[in-house]
Parts: structure tokens; C-alpha cells; sequence
């Protein structure tokens, strides 16, 4: 039988000095459920990486430990580009986006931003320059002053990406971020997520369900094979169009969109169509 590796072979040559590498990460809870095993992979900066695959895969494990939520039961995770703390993670170069906004109610719009820096040490005076690129980056300048309970989910989820930006990281970790929400705000949003990832350069790593979702904001779609999770499928998706609304009724992204269906398929144990 053909492991997915041979219907989709990495086509990458010209390879930077990579952002992050896990390096056969395996994940065994206290519970004895083993999440992850050998699971290795390479982030490169620049880089939009949808994790794609079936639920209980570890796609949200492997994210809490590139993000140093969570430890490894073997293996080893490395920044090449970064400096490591005395935690031996890279400093302040991480961000993570949530499936909920988990947004203070009782802070303003501002207060919910500014929120990251604070730990720091950074008083608001000096943060609020900041925070003010932050809200405008993603179109909310205007709602400083604003509390979360009168906001839409969109905007509350906006307010968190903002908080994610505030930092300036070199990594922004996404697990789920618009599962909640409506068509028509989860395609805004991707809109908005593509957009930032293009003026910001920043790399991400995007955790989803949805073949539609990964394969219109990914150049690098990475599929998980069922528990325990590791790596089945690894490829890129290189558009010649602009990713628009346009792009979502292009033949180019119909054919995208069966190459990652049939990649999730061949790692549930299904035959390709």
C-alpha cells in the first residue's frame, strides 16, 4: 500500500533556516491516551501552515507544545531563529489565538490589548502607541473604548487577534480561531488573517477542520493522521491567482481543494478519489 508521502511529496527546494522543527515529538497523558507519536515537522518563517486532520488527532496538542502549553513525552522542539529563554522557548516571539476570544469583560477593547504587554511591565502610556497599530491592523481603532459584551463575535475575535499582534511575534499560533462564527464573518475574517500574514510577515500556524478554510489561506497544508497523530501528508499550495473572492470559484481552487479532501481522506484510512 502507498503511504500518502508518494501521492504528495514535499516540492520545497530552496529551504530557509527554519523558524521551529519538532523532531520526533511523541505526547502520552498522564490518562495513558497517546496523542502524538514521532511526529515530526519544520516550520520555515514566512510560512501559512493549515494543521489539518480528524478530531482527537493532536492538532491542538502539537500546537500547546509549540507554544510550550504542554511538554513533550519524548522528542524535542527547536527555534533555529531565535533566542531561547531560561524556559527554552523563544522570547516573546510566540503568540496564540484561541477558539474563543476569552476576552476580559470587564476591560475595555483597550484593556483586553494591552493585557499582553502589562505582563510585561510595560505601562499603558508607553504600550498605547502599540496597541493603537494593533486595533488598527485589524480595524479597530475606533472601539478603544469599547467592553466586550458590545461587540459581535467577529469583533470580539478581532480584539484577540489585535492582542495576539500587540507583541509583534514572529509566530502566531491559531487553533480553531472562526469555527464559531458565520460564513460570511469566518470568510471576512480569512480575508483579514491573509491580509496580515502578507503585510505583517509574520508565519503561522493555523489548526482547522475545514478542506475549504485550509486550502484557500494555506501555502503549506500539513495533514494529520488519527490518533495517535503525526504527520501523513505534507505539501504546498502555490496559487498563481490572487486569494480573493474571486479565487473561491476558480477552477485553481477547486483542484486545491480535492488535493487537501483527498490527502484527509487517504489519512482516515480512505482510498483517494
Amino acid at each position: 500500500m502507498q503511504t500518502s508521502e508518494t501521492h504528495f511529496p514535499i516540492e520545497n527546494t530552496n529551504r530557509k533556516r527554519p523558524l521551529v522543527t519538532m523532531s520526533g515529538v511523541s505526547k502520552t497523558f498522564s490518562s495513558g491516551t497517546v496523542a502524538l507519536s514521532n511526529m515530526s515537522l519544520t516550520v520555515e518563517p514566512g510560512e501559512f501552515v493549515s494543521l489539518l486532520g480528524p478530531s482527537g488527532c493532536g492538532k491542538y496538542t502539537a500546537l500547546r507544545i509549540i507554544a510550550g502549553l504542554g511538554d513533550t513525552t519524548s522528542g524535542t522542539i527547536d527555534w533555529p531563529s531565535s533566542r531561547i529563554n531560561a524556559k527554552g522557548l523563544p522570547d516573546g516571539d510566540i503568540s496564540f489565538v484561541f477558539q474563543e476570544p476569552t476576552l476580559l469583560p470587564w476591560q475595555t477593547v483597550l484593556g483586553n490589548v494591552y493585557l499582553p504587554l502589562r505582563l510585561r511591565g510595560v505601562s499603558k502610556a508607553d504600550a498605547r502607541p502599540q496597541i493603537i497599530e494593533a486595533l488598527e491592523t485589524v480595524g479597530l481603532k475606533d472601539f478603544t473604548d469599547a467592553y466586550p459584551r458590545e461587540l459581535s463575535g467577529g469583533m470580539k475575535m478581532r480584539v484577540s487577534i489585535a492582542r495576539a499582534l500587540v507583541t509583534r511575534p514572529k509566530l502566531l499560533l491559531m487553533d480553531e480561531p472562526f469555527a464559531a462564527l458565520d460564513e460570511i464573518t469566518r470568510q471576512k475574517l480569512n480575508d483579514d488573517v491573509l491580509r496580515l500574514w502578507k503585510d505583517k510577515g509574520i508565519t503561522v500556524i493555523f489548526v482547522t477542520h475545514s478542506v475549504f478554510e485550509a486550502a484557500y489561506l494555506s501555502n503549506r497544508i500539513v495533514v494529520m493522521k488519527a490518533r495517535p497523530g503525526r504527520v501523513d501528508a505534507d505539501f504546498p499550495l502555490v496559487t498563481s491567482l490572487e486569494r480573493d473572492a474571486h479565487y473561491r470559484t476558480s477552477e485553481e481552487y477547486r483542484l486545491a481543494c480535492e488535493k487537501t479532501s483527498n490527502a484527509l481522506l487517504i489519512a482516515m484510512g480512505g482510498e483517494e478519489h
